[in-house]
């Protein structure tokens, strides 16, 4: 087999039509400009090419969340679709609090979690994870996980009824705490 060498690239048009042929009909529409990066990789046919974008494209970024999808539905049919979620908020137009993540298959993810300096300890984080958590039970989910770090809000959300499930060390001196709470009581 010979080896694609540095610079070489496989367009995303045919990328495209591999995917198309490999997962279905759906098409997965996004451009790449060629950053003479590319890597090959004993065993993997030559049309492939493997590249490490420090910037990509919003739509490469895309095409992966679809894709996973399409293949979790064929292993997992009928399963709750992944459906981003927000609750802000604001001062006219400026955004003073906020919460994002997204439900999936009967879990709250919760990414982000901020409160201006001047909210804080006025309840304002307190509702805006009452307001996520009840639209997630709405949706089916019977429980939430979120991280934080050791200089965050940890004890915040120990109060709100979040156990540790993880921890990763952030050397030298930080940790990430994974937590997890039970929305609904089991059936």
């Amino acid at each position: 087999m010979p080896v694609r060498r540095k610079g070489q690239s496989v367009s995303f048009r045919k990328l495209a039509a591999i995917l198309r042929r490999l997962l279905g009909t759906r098409t997965y529409h996004f451009r790449h400009r060629p950053r003479g990066n590319g890597i090959s990789y004993p065993g993997v046919p030559q049309q492939y090419q493997l590249a490490v974008e420090d910037e990509p494209e919003t739509a490469a970024l895309e095409a992966l969340p679809q894709a996973l999808e399409d293949f979790n539905e064929r292993k997992w049919p009928g399963h709750a679709p992944w459906r981003p979620l927000g609750i802000f908020m604001r001062d006219a137009e400026t955004i003073v609090a906020g919460l994002s993540g997204e439900t999936y298959c009967g879990w709250l993810v919760i990414k982000y979690l901020w409160v201006h300096d001047d909210l804080r300890g006025c309840g304002v984080g307190r509702e805006l994870m009452a307001q996520a958590e009840a639209r997630a039970v709405e949706r089916g989910c019977h429980a939430a996980w979120l991280d934080t770090f050791s200089f965050q809000a940890r004890g915040f959300y120990e109060k709100l009824g979040y156990e540790e499930f993880g921890t990763l060390d952030y050397p030298p001196i930080h940790k990430r705490y994974f937590m997890k709470k039970l929305l609904v009581a089991a059936p």
